[in-house]
């Protein structure tokens, strides 16, 4: 129910409380002015009736009374007019006429109380008003009635009964609520139609009002409000009008901004509200998802994070994050939401050819969902029968693709993917720059543990890991062989062929002690030309079994510089921890003082240490 029809419905309901308590008043007060008048009428009958019957008590004319009493009924209206006598009077002049009796139960009443009794009935549709009023004795007036009658003062001597039609009375009565009604309810009309008028522009414009809030909530903010007249409702009416187009405006110019962000277009029958409200949030979440994984210590902390983000906010669980290594290959990070997962949805040879992957190859996105079959090393590996669709994401790192994300869903939520794909990319986009601070940061940190020269680990590496090492060998119960190694005469090498040919030696050193030992053993460039070599989970047998080896392998080896071949040999010096101390460096020093005899004793020899060589002159070393 609309606003004009709710103020007309009141209008109405109080016109007509109006109207009912008019008519109710009118009706009461017209009875009781009906009842009252009559009265009066009656009792001025019975006065004068009164009055007639002592004239012809004293002038001695009273048995003509009937005669009095019979041209009274024609009085217009009267209906009945008669005199009854009471007990007394009867008991002194005897029975009266016919006129005067018998005395009907109202009748006897008044006699007996002297106190009046009206009567208000309804005689064949005639409305009757009848009045019964006593005849008292009383000492006043001249002549009085005690002159002639021998009764108490106060005695009811008689009563007079007269009854006369109201009905006229009535009928005017009726005719003039009637016309009061009338006269009443046009006016009622004619104020609640002036409402109407009134109160029409102000209906008219909180329709208008809700029909553009409507629209508004749905993301509409073009529709405007029809001119009114200049007053308050005209200036609501205006001043909607200016939100609306400030509003629409504004959100013109964030949609512009926001699909600048997210390269999301939104459609023509989206609620543009609601959806800039969604980018918004997703930029909110995104800058908050960057702000976690700059905290991150490693990249595969950040993948776990972005992979939750897949799963808890898009609502992919089959997706693989590639990264690729040394620009040539790619290994899997995650694979649907496992850790170093087995290449699952797409062919394994892109790991060790990346650019068999399209999306690493041309550095853009891969949308297989557009443009099914885009990528030959798709691979569908679902068990459920449901066809899949991918779409990849490469992210940039230094110019170059350095992750890929890929996301596969079934056939059936292609549509959804598409959808959230923009921002997805954005937290991509968030997530590159991290990547690659995470990247260059663990570049720098291994350049920093790596030997440039020779590509070994260097001392500082040792340093950092030697921790972790140790806790790992108590807790396995096993021991540890370290081994230093120094080459023979090195000196003479730079002095008679320069330094590049020292740097040759020790490149082509530096190979053969790697090939000469497990891949889960330790070379280490210790200093200069001086290495140490940490054997994991050894024995001392096996130990001096891989240092003879080197030893060999060292002397055998001939080296090409400068038109020359050289030959070196290399001195060994094998302490065992916790055999020999448990101190991992104190055994490193102790593999020093094997090597310091292994020269004295004329170099290119491996010699294990014992406790005779550091008792009674540590200070020597």
């Amino acid at each position: 129910m609309n606003l004009s029809s709710k103020v007309t419905l009141l209008f109405s309901a109080i016109a007509l409380g109006i109207l009912a308590m008019l008519v109710a008043i009118s009706l009461y007060a017209f009875r009781s002015f009906s009842i009252s008048s009559s009265s009066a009428h009656v009792r001025t009958a019975a006065e004068v009736v009164r009055v007639h019957l002592t004239e012809a008590m004293i002038q001695g004319t009273i048995a003509h009374r009937e005669q009095f009493l019979a041209r009274l009924m024609e009085v217009q209206g009267l209906s009945m007019a008669r005199v009854v006598r009471s007990p007394l009077v009867d008991q002194q002049f005897g029975v009266g006429l016919v006129r005067e009796l018998p005395a009907d139960e109202i009748e006897k009443a008044v006699l007996a109380s002297g106190e009046p009794r009206y009567v208000l009935r309804e005689v064949n549709g005639d409305t009757l008003f009848r009045g019964t009023i006593p005849f008292v004795a009383s000492t006043e007036g001249t002549p009085n009635c005690l002159q002639c009658h021998h009764v108490p003062e106060g005695a009811v001597l008689g009563a007079v009964t007269m009854e006369m039609s109201i009905a006229d009375l009535k009928t005017r009565a009726l005719m003039t609520v009637a016309g009061l009604v009338a006269v009443v309810a046009l006016f009622a009309l004619l104020a609640i139609a002036l409402v109407r008028r009134i109160i029409r522009p102000v209906g008219d414009a909180a329709r208008d009002v809700e029909q553009a809030v409507q629209r508004a909530l749905k993301g509409d903010f073009k529709s405007q409000i029809a001119a009114y007249p200049q007053d308050e409702i005209g200036q609501i009416a205006n001043d909607t009008n200016r939100l609306l187009s400030y509003l629409d405006g504004g959100l013109e110019r964030i949609t512009q901004r926001v699909v600048q962000l997210t390269g999301r277009n939104p459609r023509q029958d989206e609620n543009k509200l609601e959806a800039t409200i969604d980018m918004v949030n997703s930029l909110a979440d995104a800058a908050a998802f960057k702000q976690a994984i700059e905290e991150d210590e490693t990249k595969s902390e950040i993948y776990d994070r972005f992979g939750q983000i897949l799963t808890e906010r898009f609502g992919i669980t089959t997706y693989s994050i590639y990264e690729v290594v040394d620009g040539k290959q790619m290994t899997t990070m995650r694979v649907d939401g496992e850790a170093g997962g087995a290449c699952r949805w797409c062919d394994p040879q892109i790991l060790v050819r990346s650019e068999t992957c399209r999306a690493k190859r041309s550095g853009h996105p891969v949308d297989a969902i557009a443009q099914p079959g885009i990528c030959y090393a798709f691979r569908d590996a679902s068990d459920d029968g449901q066809p899949r669709s991918h779409y990849c994401v490469p992210i940039i790192q230094s110019g170059s693709v350095g992750s890929v994300i890929q996301l596969v869903v079934p056939a059936s939520d292609t549509r959804r993917l598409q959808e959230v794909a923009p921002f997805i990319h954005v937290y991509v986009r968030e997530m590159a720059p991290v990547l690659e601070a995470k990247r260059l940061t663990e570049t720098l940190r291994e350049s920093s543990l790596r030997d440039a020269m020779t590509g070994l680990n260097n001392r500082r590496f040792l340093e950092e890991y030697v921790d972790t090492l140790i806790a790992s060998t108590r807790r396995r119960q096993t021991a540890l062989a370290i081994m230093l190694l120094d080459l023979d005469y090195f000196k003479v090498v730079n002095d008679t062929h320069g330094h590049d040919a020292g740097d040759t030696v020790l490149k082509a050193l530096a190979s053969v002690l790697r090939q000469s030992v497990r891949a889960s053993d330790m070379v280490i460039r210790f200093g200069g030309e001086e290495f140490l070599i940490v054997l994991q989970d050894a024995t001392e047998e096996g130990a001096l079994k891989v240092a003879e080896n080197i030893r060999r392998a060292v002397e055998q080896m001939k080296i090409q510089v400068s038109g020359a071949v050289l030959q070196k040999t290399i001195s060994i010096g094998l302490a065992m921890f916790p055999a020999d101390s448990e101190t991992f460096w104190q055994t490193v020093k102790f593999a020093d003082v094997a090597l310091y005899r292994a020269k004295e004793a004329g170099r290119n020899r491996v010699v294990r240490f014992t406790a005779e060589m550091w008792e009674g002159n540590p200070e020597t070393y």
